[in-house]
């Protein structure tokens, strides 16, 4: 099985999209509806909530359907068990000792701005390990997408049995015969049940127990990769259509946010409140899973090849996704009191952020053994092995 580049540079630039999205968090009005992190500037701007928005409804999910994918590339060639086993070790692993030892300058920060907890980091982590605190204590933070990876990949590898006997060949092979409308319209149906039956009632909150919602928004999308697979004709049929789920994709993403911000004010009449509302719904999942047909279709045409950053990079994406949202809000607590100005302040935090990820995994994590796999890098004595003759997607951080 050829190497598919593709996905592997998505998935790289996924995780880049990350760290900006996460900066300009710190930078998003109005604060009440951008609350996933601690710390806001006073430089706060309401126009960037639409680009925000515009990478929001599908950037999650874009993560979880490239996951799912690296699960089929990985049943290629082994069983069900070895794959539970490694991916146990490069999900859990990773997440523990995150928990342990990188989230918490988050909760460290969060503390001092809400001036609940005394300075002095290394007493905060001592009481933090072994006593933990009331509102800033063990998290996950931004690090939630690990359970919930290996929680989906462990259901699955449960049901791959039943998805690889007959009747279940036969589902996925009527499933990848979707072409054309049928490819745009057929999948948003479940995601669209979710926002009108779930959202309301389970706001998404990353604590993976009763977070039913997000569980079956990111279980389907996951599922999406494992059916997408290496299906050549599927594949072809993203690449087609890229020109016309990039226009579409606008469009809705267009007439969503007209609907979902604007419908109350022009529409009085309660049945067409209702429908509009409805519309607003089906639109904004069109506009996940079409956006993502339109990065994956783009995708294919564009970066299927092998780039000279790309082995660099594949290794560092991980390593930087651990590590970025506390590096990003420690310099943000150092910076921010300065009153740097509005372009010079997140200008130096994204700086500070980039150049403190490159530098720990340049000189730190990918030199020592002991520090790779508590980053999901595998050991040094096997790279030389896997260098040599990559035998399909790596599943770094999939």
């Amino acid at each position: 099985m050829t190497r598919r580049h593709d996905i592997d540079a998505l998935r790289v630039l996924a995780f880049g999209l990350l760290i900006l999205y996460h900066t300009g968090m710190l930078y998003v009005a109005p604060v009440a509806d951008w609350q996933g992190l601690p710390l806001h500037s006073h430089y706060l701007a309401t126009w960037l909530q639409y680009p925000m928005l515009f990478l929001n409804r599908w950037r999650m999910e874009l993560l979880f359907m490239i996951s799912g994918l690296a699960v089929h590339f990985m049943r290629g060639k082994t069983g069900l068990g070895w794959i539970a086993w490694r991916r146990t070790l490069r999900l859990l692993l990773p997440l523990i000792f995150g928990m342990l030892v990188v989230i918490p300058i988050q909760s460290y920060v969060a503390g001092l701005t809400d001036n609940a907890i005394a300075p002095g980091f290394g007493a905060f982590l001592l009481h933090y390990w072994t006593h933990s605190y009331k509102d800033y204590g063990l998290t996950w933070a931004h690090l939630w997408y690990l359970p919930y990876l290996w929680v989906y990949t462990m259901l699955l590898l449960a049901l791959l049995p039943a998805l690889e006997s007959r009747l279940g060949q036969r589902l996925r092979a009527g499933c990848l015969q979707l072409r054309g409308a049928s490819l745009l319209v057929h999948p948003v149906l479940p995601l669209f049940a979710y926002g009108v039956l779930l959202s309301w009632r389970y706001p998404e909150t990353h604590a993976l127990v009763g977070d039913c919602y997000a569980l079956a928004l990111y279980a389907t999308m996951f599922f999406y990769g494992y059916l997408l697979g290496t299906d050549n004709g599927l594949w072809a049929e993203l690449s087609r259509l890229r020109h016309v789920t990039l226009a579409v994709m606008l469009a809705c993403f267009v007439g969503y946010l007209g609907l979902d911000r604007f419908a109350g004010q022009f529409i009085h009449d309660h049945a067409a409140l209702v429908v509009a509302k409805l519309l607003a719904v089906w639109l904004r999942y069109s506009y996940t899973w079409i956006a993502i047909t339109a990065v994956l279709g783009w995708g294919h045409v564009l970066l299927n090849r092998p780039f000279r950053w790309l082995p660099h990079a594949r290794e560092a994406v991980y390593p930087w996704y651990v590590l970025h949202q506390s590096l990003l809000l420690f310099f943000a607590w150092q910076l921010m009191p300065l009153g740097l100005g509005p372009v010079t302040e997140p200008a130096l935090i994204l700086l500070g952020t980039i150049g403190g990820c490159a530098l720990l995994h340049e000189f730190a994590i990918r030199r020592m053994n002991w520090l790779r796999p508590l980053f999901g890098l595998e050991m040094l004595h096997a790279q030389p092995r896997l260098l040599a003759a990559p035998p399909r997607l790596a599943d770094d951080l999939s």
